[in-house]
């Protein structure tokens, strides 16, 4: 699933790019918005993006000590949910691919005083480095459509999900509403110009608005959610469809086809 030949291309944003090149490119992205990211999540989604990080999580059916990976958790705002949920007795790991966004989740979780169950890892998406069977809950919230391989993802994030337990992925998606496509296409135009204005950085938020258009629908995720191995899969669209959180069970008896 990993392997590549010589001249494999991939996208970033509407360009095609060398596949080795494009975790760097994506990494430069997020090094450029991590200092102002959760203020330019705010303005792009006028506030709403809180709310739907709480239903995520409603939907992630944690419980206390139980243990939860925040896959590409960034600035930590799913940490800081999951944590006390799982309480003392569970943990929580922040990982991200990108150190940037790792230093200032660690440090918004040390500033909160909730470090007690909450770790820290900078890892791919692609090639987990965990056990099989760790996490009763791996959650991806805005951060597959930045994968350069979604199914090694996905396949990977399987593999470490405890049977019996679930993988969420959080996405911007696609519109169902015709009208509401055509108004979120131009609020969304206008993301660029707001991150050059708050950020100094238009091009990491034009590149955001064309990851957005290349990510998968959500028949087509759901599908390579079980394409994965996943079973019992489902999406919730939000807010018409401009996100969508997708829900993929691991068997309990993996012989079993639910």
């Amino acid at each position: 699933m990993n392997d590549k030949t010589p001249g494999d291309t991939t996208h970033f944003g509407y360009r095609e790019v060398p596949v080795d090149d494009k975790a760097g490119l994506v990494g430069q992205v997020f090094h450029s918005v991590a200092g102002k990211y959760d203020l330019m999540n705010d303005v792009m989604s006028l506030g709403t993006h809180r709310i739907i990080k709480r239903f995520t999580v409603e939907l992630s059916a944690l419980r206390p000590g139980m243990t939860v990976l925040d896959l590409a958790g960034g600035t930590g705002d799913f940490s800081l949910l999951f944590a006390p949920i799982v309480g003392k007795d569970g943990q929580v790991i922040l990982a991200d691919i990108n150190e940037s966004m790792v230093r200032v989740g660690r440090n918004r979780i040390i500033d909160k005083g909730q470090c007690e169950n909450i770790c820290y890892t900078l890892t791919d998406a692609e090639s987990l480095p965990f056990r099989e069977n760790t996490f009763d809950c791996i959650n991806i919230a805005y951060g597959l459509r930045n994968v350069t391989n979604k199914e090694a993802a996905l396949a990977s994030m399987f593999t470490m999900t405890k049977p019996g337990g679930r993988t969420l992925v959080l996405e911007f998606s696609k519109p169902v509403i015709p009208l509401l496509g055509k108004v979120y296409d131009a609020w969304s135009g206008l993301w660029p110009k707001a991150g050059k204005l708050i950020t100094g950085d238009d091009d990491s938020y034009q590149y955001l608005v064309e990851s957005i258009k290349m990510h998968p629908d959500q028949e087509t995720l759901k599908q390579m959610m079980e394409d994965a191995g996943f079973v019992n899969c489902q999406y919730h669209n939000v807010m018409g469809g401009i996100c969508a959180i997708h829900i993929g069970h691991k068997a309990r008896d993996l012989g079993a086809s639910d």
